[in-house]
């Protein structure tokens, strides 16, 4: 019987020399600055890329479809950002779900903590202040199909130095929804126009989504994080209605930390009496001095929106071991686990509900992690109510291990089984995961999959997932 390859070709980039950004040259899918999303839905691939220091911004959207076999560009989103919006930081892929046919929509962080929303076609469909700073990274996260009110929901999380912010997949569907409504649907098939003189106008319409902004500061300025899903109330608070959210964060200060993040955004009598007093003193002199001076009006300018007050994050636990501090952190689709890579090239696993570290592999240098689901020695389904194909119970929860210092990816069991599989990567490639899984007409279950981007080809694999 031939052996089965673990890597199986999906589709390739199109021209990647004349796309630009250093698409094509050697090495390119490994600067910093380069920013890569990917979306599959069904049989259909999007990737964006963007370069962080590129000015003016630019987005290239590329998608294949079937028969074709090549990933052509399809879109050049060029969003319109002013000296005060910063630059691109951050972008992810999310879903609409209220379209006929469900459709990805690209989210773009900026430096200056804006967040903007994009269709398929480059409109922008959403403008929003976050908080003033860096937007690091965007995460959106998919939990059941059928979430019970004890599980948390689809949502969007923001990652800034120090700070999480948390959208709603609820909101977001109701305000994609909207658009949509507005414009028609033909606006998410037709090609780009520019749209730099009518953004001014469109952005004063613009409606801010609600969403929860929590400060992670306490033990240092974070570099990434996660909320992980939700936890039971402190103690003394057994009876209250509103949600907590555990949080887990890592940062140059300390190498991992947990936080309790609730709802409630109240502050104490002296936080609101001395904010009263400190507006109302701001205020008085602003208008002695102007009448003193007599200053003339300055130009009528749209002002940015004062942030918004935080709600409360309880610190839970720290570790922290100078001069090892936390890179990169990747959660597992129940968020029950989170893998943790550090400074000094090593691995950790951490169970979120006990907040201990079960796992450690090291010499890993400037590795990267990623959960997928497996079929170990099953060529056939062996669960009987599943007579289309295989079922969740078929699948067992792996971690991919890209260590391109070794030019390997290695496929360990969870948690704590043996290494399943090595497969052999080329230099410069890079591992990738769609942060959606669209639902098919295939009613066997669709598996948490890995991709791997060759920089050097341009070909698109995914990692196979049956186990030979």
């Amino acid at each position: 019987m031939a052996r089965r390859s673990q890597l199986r070709e999906v589709c390739a980039l199109a021209l990647a020399s004349e796309m630009g950004m250093g698409m094509g040259s050697e090495g390119w899918l490994d600067d910093p600055s380069l920013l890569v999303a990917i979306a599959v839905a069904s049989s259909h691939v999007h990737l964006a890329l963007a370069n962080s220091n590129s000015k003016p911004p630019l987005i290239l959207v590329l998608a294949s479809s079937p028969p074709s076999s090549s990933l052509a560009v399809t879109t050049r989103v060029r969003p319109y950002l002013a000296q005060s919006d910063g630059s691109l930081s951050a972008i992810e892929w999310l879903p609409f779900l209220h379209h006929p046919h469900p459709v990805p929509v690209l989210a773009v962080g900026t430096t200056t903590g804006f967040l903007l929303f994009f269709s398929l076609s480059g409109h922008l469909i959403h403008k929003q202040s976050i908080y003033p700073a860096t937007i690091l990274t965007l995460k959106f996260r998919h939990t059941t199909p059928t979430p019970s009110p004890e599980s948390p929901s689809d949502q969007l999380s923001l990652v800034l130095p120090g700070i999480i912010a948390r959208f709603d997949s609820s909101h977001l569907q109701t305000m994609l929804q909207k658009w949509s409504d507005h414009t028609g649907s033909t606006t998410w098939k037709t090609s780009f126009h520019e749209q730099n003189d009518e953004q001014d106008e469109q952005e004063n319409s613009f409606s801010n989504l609600p969403f929860q902004l929590w400060n992670v500061s306490k033990f240092g300025s974070c570099a990434d994080a996660a909320i992980v899903g939700l936890m039971p109330p402190p103690l003394l608070e057994l009876q209250s209605s509103q949600r907590y959210y555990c949080s887990v964060t890592i940062g140059e200060d300390s190498v991992i930390s947990a936080y309790r993040l609730s709802e409630d955004r109240s502050r104490s009598l002296v936080g609101a009496i001395l904010s009263r007093v400190g507006t109302a003193t701001i205020s008085t002199i602003s208008s002695f001095s102007s009448i003193i001076w007599r200053r003339e009006p300055s130009p009528t300018k749209k002002a940015r929106p004062k942030p918004q007050s935080f709600a409360k994050a309880s610190p839970l636990t720290c570790v922290k071991d100078p001069p090892r501090r936390g890179e990169r952190l990747t959660l597992s689709p129940s968020g029950t686990l989170a893998a943790v890579t550090d400074s000094l090239g090593r691995i950790l696993l951490l169970d979120t509900q006990a907040l201990v570290v079960v796992r450690l592999w090291k010499g890993y240098r400037d590795a990267h992690c990623l959960f997928v689901e497996m079929l170990t020695k099953k060529e056939k389904s062996t669960t009987s109510s599943n007579y289309y194909g295989y079922s969740k119970n078929d699948y067992c929860l792996c971690l991919a291990i890209h260590a391109p210092r070794k030019g390997i990816i290695e496929i360990w069991q969870m948690r704590t089984g043996p290494r399943l599989l090595t497969i052999q990567c080329p230099k410069g490639s890079k591992m990738l995961q769609p942060s959606i899984r669209f639902s098919s007409s295939n009613p066997s279950y669709n598996p948490l999959e890995v991709y791997l981007l060759n920089g050097d080809s341009g070909q698109l694999f995914v990692l196979n997932r049956h186990i030979s």
